[in-house]
């Protein structure tokens, strides 16, 4: 019989914001802007309003009704603003939550921190510094198990606001004849520069997990950088039995990653009502 579709979804907002607190002095903020940058918070740049209030409306479009903010403990802004937002972390449509990874390492341990709020539910993953479409998060959320919402690279890079050497980074979603994952291909990057394959299909981290995720994000080593990665524990999970499905999407993400990101970001989502 086919569960109910999930209501609850966990964003990644620990990050410490590395390449949005590094100068730039090309980008064009304001002093509002530009003061959040300093923090690296990337969620509340206010770009209209903070830019984790557009994820939030987007999921509530899409019908999840709970959500966990992932954090460090300095994140008193993010904490405040969100238990404020509607009145103790509840506005018309979302109970927000809170959990707190103590130190940034890594998005496997940041999905562990979230593990109370989850329970025994399938679960949304998305990040923070990201605004997916509804109909990503709506269709993973109508999953019977595990999936990823996997996105054309050409898309990303022509209809989005993501440069091509940025998208060549993101791990590669490698899948079988009828859609299941069949591997993530990490790289580095390369310096083609150029539009991607027509065929190329890439993570941008937005997950439907159910609560074995949280085993295989504790086995998983540290990198040589000290952290545990979403990515390895899902190819974890694979040489486990798990499966995932993949959702194939050519659609676009924004991408909040650094400050020459600030001004197209504020463009696109001119006009954009957000409902919370």
């Amino acid at each position: 019989m086919p569960s109910s579709p999930a209501t609850k979804a966990v964003i990644l907002a620990r990050g410490l914001g590395t390449r949005m607190r590094r100068s730039d002095p090309t980008a064009v903020l304001d002093a509002r802007q530009a003061a959040v940058a300093e923090t690296g918070v990337k969620a509340m740049i206010p770009v209209g309003r903070p830019f984790l209030d557009y994820s939030l409306s987007a999921l509530a479009d899409a019908g999840y009704r709970e959500v966990c903010l992932v954090i460090g403990p300095e994140h008193d802004a993010v904490r405040a603003y969100y238990t404020a937002v509607g009145g103790e972390g509840r506005t018309k449509r979302l109970r927000i939550a809170f959990a707190v990874q103590p130190q940034p390492t890594g998005t496997a341990d940041a999905v562990v921190a979230a593990e109370g709020f989850v329970g025994g539910e399938r679960f949304l993953v998305i990040n923070s510094d990201n605004l997916y479409p509804v109909e990503a998060v709506h269709a993973l959320r109508l999953l019977d198990g595990a999936g990823l919402a996997a996105f054309s690279a050409a898309v990303l890079v022509d209809e989005g606001n993501i440069p091509a050497a940025r998208v060549a980074r993101w791990p590669v979603v490698h899948q079988t004849p009828d859609q299941w994952l069949a591997g993530l291909e990490e790289r580095a990057g390369d310096d083609r520069g150029g539009r991607p394959d027509d065929d190329e299909y890439v993570s941008v981290n937005c997950w439907m997990f159910t609560p074995l995720i949280f085993q295989a994000c504790r086995a998983v080593p540290p990198s040589a950088g000290g952290e545990r990665e979403l990515p390895a524990a899902v190819r974890h999970a694979l040489t486990q039995g798990e499966r995932f499905s993949v959702l194939p999407l050519r659609s676009p993400v924004l991408d909040l990653t650094s400050r020459a990101d600030v001004a197209t970001v504020a463009k696109w989502l001119a006009g954009v009502e957000v409902r919370l």
